[in-house]
């Protein structure tokens, strides 16, 4: 499938003043490359091409053993950390005693607990082998979550919950590692809102989950039952990540040496760059502290997290005060989690095939639930229908983060530069989860005003900020082609093979582009997109 993009594929030769286009040769266009073997960066070469439609069968190999790994790791994720709105409707916190507060702290501390192992995670995410990684912090997880069940007062509940949220803080940046290691910079937005997507399909999974187990009515009672049951699958997960998750590209066992060899060059090209045998770079630490876009997308995220902390915790409080039992409760939210699934899906292939409508997207995608809270913030006056409306509205606003999530993957080249940004967004993350839950006041108990007035608020300013994102990645995109001379890409990884920027639009270029371009030594280093000649930011 043809991406429509502005720019016909080209292949443009870069100025040798570039540290990484020396000792080039001006070539118009890629047939006129000579084929003869790619270096792999390590000092062997292996020869022969890859065809289009090799090269298609091999990328759904990566697929297949990739994406439903991935997908099932998020689903179980966001479920075992949202269960919790279900269980409070179905006996929690009567049986543990909660007063006043305490629920809003029992949802909040899970991210004191993220926010404490945000950067240290990213740090040995880059540093481990990252499947192996991800399997122990999936067993550890879901041990947490099936002792859950033992608790039964508030500072059982405080702890558990806590060290769930250091166990889980691993899994959304190991994921976007993962995500940036395989694929090409026009893969990645669709990709993230594939496995992403399996946040949403978890919450129609846990809506049923909870609905069945919320018929039992023995002396374990349901909510006990549903961390039992979720944790147990959590740790068989760990399993199938152990086991069928590769940690690299070289060392994934289902592709041969060449298609190994073709995979990497893939990335080299028209992704963002080598995620291997890097080391930790203090100076790309610094120059993402420096970068303005780092600071729009983590204001971004904050914003869309304080609504996203309240509405997944308090969800089910919410519903059942429009007049609906606990049981019916559980049901109401599989159309929003279906509707959060078509929003998120949707979104990330539009932003895969589209490079300018990243910031667009998030901007329309958050207008819905603005809407949505302000018909919650007049239950008063309307009827509960319109009322329960508005809280099917509130389900596309968690589409903006794996939008942002596509923006870092695709626009941060370095893997220290990137990994720093992931730690910075998830303590925005973090930060927003865990003053969400405290807007919904017990005092203002069922309508919640303030609660709801914030995400109104805060999802209007995101509507901005990702306007004046999208105007600062359009001028940076402008004035380095005006510095450099050339128009760039903002489907490729920058000048290769000598200072070549190679415009990708489809896999099909980026077949040509791999059996052709080829790769140096240079092309394989871990430099930043500031110092990356032809690089542009997708919008």
């Amino acid at each position: 499938m043809e991406l429509p993009h502005d720019e016909e594929p080209l292949l443009r030769t870069a100025h040798p003043e570039s540290s990484r286009c020396q000792n080039y040769s001006t070539m118009t266009s890629a047939e006129e490359i000579p084929v003869a073997a790619v270096s792999n960066g390590a000092g062997d070469d292996v020869v022969g091409n890859i065809d289009k439609n090799e090269a298609r069968r091999i990328l759904r190999r990566i697929d297949w053993r990739i994406m439903p790994l991935l997908f099932l790791t998020y689903a179980l994720n966001f479920m075992d950390k949202t269960i919790l709105s279900s269980a409070a409707v179905f006996g929690l916190r009567q049986d543990t005693h909660l007063k006043g507060s305490n629920y809003s702290w029992v949802s909040s501390v899970f991210y004191f607990g993220y926010f404490l192992w945000a950067y240290p995670t990213t740090l040995l995410i880059a540093r481990l082998p990252i499947a192996k990684y991800l399997a122990v912090n999936a067993f550890v997880w879901g041990a947490v979550v099936a002792l859950t069940a033992a608790c039964t007062n508030f500072g059982g509940l405080i702890t558990v919950r806590f060290f769930l949220g250091v166990a889980e803080a691993t899994v959304s940046p190991a994921l976007m590692f993962i995500t940036s290691t395989w694929y090409t910079r026009d893969e990645i937005p669709t990709r993230t809102g594939i496995w992403f997507a399996g946040n949403s399909v978890g919450g129609i999974v846990s809506s049923l989950l909870a609905y069945g187990l919320g018929h039992i009515t023995d002396n374990v009672h349901p909510w006990r039952w549903m961390f039992i049951v979720l944790g147990i699958a959590t740790f068989l997960l760990g399993f199938g990540v152990l086991f069928l998750l590769p940690d690299t590209i070289s060392n994934a066992s289902f592709l041969t040496p060449q298609e190994r060899q073709w995979a990497g060059d893939r990335v080299v090209i028209a992704g963002t760059g080598r995620t291997e045998k890097t080391t930790w770079k203090w100076d790309q630490t610094v120059e993402c502290l420096q970068d303005p876009k780092t600071w729009l997308i983590w204001s971004i995220a904050l914003l869309c997290q304080i609504p996203n902390g309240g509405t997944q915790n308090f969800a089910n409080l919410v519903i059942t005060s429009f007049g609906f039992t606990s049981l019916q409760s559980t049901l109401i939210n599989i159309p929003y989690s279906l509707i959060s699934v078509m929003a998120i899906s949707g979104t990330g292939w539009l932003a895969g095939h589209f490079r300018s409508l990243n910031c667009i997207l998030i901007g329309l995608i958050v207008i819905p639930p603005v809407v949505g809270s302000a018909l919650i913030g007049k239950r008063g006056s309307i009827p509960h229908g319109a009322s329960l409306f508005g809280y099917f509205l509130l389900s596309t606003g968690p589409a903006a983060l794996p939008l942002l999530l596509s923006l870092i993957q695709s626009n941060y080249r370095g893997v220290t530069k990137k990994m720093t940004m992931t730690a910075m967004l998830f303590i925005a993350y973090c930060t927003g989860n865990i003053v969400g839950p405290q807007l919904f006041k017990s005092t203002e108990e069922p309508t919640y005003d303030t609660a709801f007035r914030a995400i109104m608020i805060c999802y209007a300013l995101v509507v901005c900020l990702a306007a004046v994102l999208r105007l600062y990645l359009q001028f940076v995109n402008t004035r380095r082609q005006r510095e450099e001379g050339i128009e760039g890409s903002a489907g490729a990884s920058g000048a290769v093979g000598g200072g070549k920027v190679v415009d990708v639009v489809d896999s099909r270029n980026v077949t040509e582009a791999v059996n052709e371009v080829q790769l140096r030594p240079e092309d394989y280093e871990d430099v930043s997109d500031w110092k990356t000649f032809g690089f542009r930011y997708r919008l």
